[in-house]
């Protein structure tokens, strides 16, 4: 590491990072104004796809209020609709498009988590799931991984009224991802240049500072690891047999414009990622499998939340770090 680096690039970052609150400002207001605007959509399931990245002011909008691009799962997002009392949502489709999702319901226009819907912690035995809230706006966003050939949203009604009903898309609708380098330009460089730099420096910095700039909103039961790699550094983690066994592992690698450049599952107690061409980020999102999670009694239910407070109890360590490699170890 360059030992005087840090004179170009806290100031570098100290910029870039109130580029990208004013920005997310900005194009958060122009996204909701047009929500307002666009009423009809609201009852409209929004599946991320090639689609919706063409869409005009798309892009900056999932710049800067998920830049954390989830590679690994199918993601649709629903509203914002006025609920007085209760949603209910008809998870009969959830379970049939993947063995492992989540539904969160976020406060609108604030896009606070207000609570979530999770696969290892609802039973199957009911279609229909209903949740009650305090009278205000909210909207939906729903994750399926490890998803099937046929996908498909639920039906959901508000306060004991349809609102939208069952909507099947195509299983081939992540592959933008493949492409989404390609839109890389100066604006997303200058928005997410500060996020490689406070993770280089982690250790001079707030944790929970870095934690709130660089992960995404989350499952309550995801783990999270997360680092910087400079270029042609390699990449080692040793994960523990049992983790392997009990947790699904995704792993994506970003760009400093936080575009993905590529990613996998991890099967093997041993990955490794080779030297890349630009210098980036990773994350690694660990959640509890479904066919250790999945509830169908009571003593499966005890089960979920055992596996939910294990995931809380993983942790990272970093074993070795020079100029050509990063060594990490993730046990519990």
């Amino acid at each position: 590491m360059n030992s005087i680096s840090w004179l170009w690039e806290v100031p570098l970052a100290l910029l870039s990072l109130v580029f990208f609150k004013v920005s997310k400002f900005a194009i958060g207001n122009l996204f909701t104004v047009y929500l307002a605007i666009a009423k009809g959509k609201a009852s409209q399931w929004r599946v991320l796809s090639q689609e919706t990245i063409d869409t005009p002011l798309s892009l900056p909008v999932l710049m800067t209020k998920g830049p954390r691009w989830n590679t690994h799962a199918v993601i649709g997002t629903l509203g914002p609709f006025k609920v007085t009392s209760t949603i209910s949502l008809n998870l009969e489709a959830a379970y049939k498009s993947s063995d492992s999702w989540i539904v969160v319901i976020y406060s609108f226009p604030g896009y606070k988590t207000v609570t979530s819907i999770e696969s290892n912690l609802v039973s199957s035995d009911s279609s229909w799931h209903t949740v009650k809230l305090q009278l205000g706006k909210y909207s939906l966003g729903v994750r399926y991984y490890n998803y099937s050939e046929q996908i498909s949203y639920p039906a959901v009604k508000i306060d004991d009224e349809q609102f939208t009903n069952t909507y099947l898309i195509n299983s081939k609708v992540n592959d933008f991802y493949h492409n989404l380098i390609n839109y890389k330009n100066w604006f997303y460089l200058s928005l997410h240049y500060y996020i490689y730099v406070i993770l280089k420096y982690r250790n001079w910095l707030p944790e929970s500072f870095v934690r709130h700039e660089y992960l995404p909103v989350g499952s309550p039961d995801t783990f999270f690891h997360y680092s910087y790699l400079a270029k042609n550094q390699a990449l080692l983690v040793d994960i523990d047999s049992n983790i392997i066994e009990g947790f699904d592992i995704y792993f994506t690698y970003y760009d400093r414009s936080s575009l993905p450049i590529t990613w996998c599952m991890i099967t093997e107690t041993k990955f490794s990622l080779p030297p890349q061409l630009v210098n980036g980020y990773y994350l690694l999102r660990i959640r509890p499998k479904p066919s250790v999670t999945k509830a169908t009694n009571k003593t499966d239910r005890s089960l979920d939340r055992s596996i939910f407070a294990a995931a809380s109890q993983l942790h990272s360590q970093c074993l070795e770090q020079n100029s050509s490699i990063q060594h990490w170890q993730i046990s519990n």
